[in-house]
């Protein structure tokens, strides 16, 4: 598994550059193949099952997962939410959990990247009660739940994880994104 990251997007289909350029850099797959969703939205090859994906964008930022299996990643913007929702997203033990954190947002942003990404590496999205995706507690390295990897990454203003059943690797890849040229 390798992780990619890009920050100051100024459009959301950056992203998609993000992919564009780790395929190729990663994967030496260039030009990159058209890319399917599958039922409720995750992007895939439909000709190279070898070849796992997975992307986020939050803000300025995107992150791109590259693998062979399955992958999940998302990034969340650390910002203030209403306390109502860590009622309809949380289990009891995360909101315990959340009551020790010093700084409740950022741990929270640590909490929904860890089960948003879950949620893409199966596929299926927020399609069941999100307070029901089960995911490891944030910890610092690598965390492993129901047979799968996950990995929390941090910065300024942000956090993110990736899950997967490859070991993540310990960063993300930064690259700059160069704007489109026209003729």
């Amino acid at each position: 598994m390798i992780l990619y990251g890009a920050d100051g997007l100024t459009r959301r289909d950056q992203a998609h550059r993000l992919l564009t350029l780790a395929a190729a850099e990663h994967w030496d797959l260039s030009p990159l193949p058209a890319a399917e969703r599958a039922e409720f939205g995750k992007p895939f090859f439909p000709d190279l099952p070898e070849r796992q994906f997975n992307l986020s964008h939050s803000g300025p930022y995107a992150l791109c997962a590259l693998d062979s299996r399955p992958v999940g990643v998302d990034i969340q913007i650390i910002g203030p939410h209403r306390p109502r929702i860590l009622q309809r997203v949380c289990s009891p033990a995360e909101r315990d959990w959340l009551e020790t954190q010093p700084d409740l947002w950022t741990a929270f942003a640590q909490l929904w990247a860890l089960k948003e990404s879950r949620a893409k590496y199966t596929g299926a999205g927020l399609t069941s009660p999100i307070a029901e995706i089960k995911v490891p507690l944030p910890a610092p390295g690598v965390l492993a739940l129901d047979g799968l990897c996950f990995r929390i990454y941090s910065g300024p203003g942000w956090r993110a994880a990736v899950c997967g059943e490859s070991p993540p690797p310990e960063g993300i890849l930064w690259r700059a994104l160069q704007a489109p040229r026209f003729p």
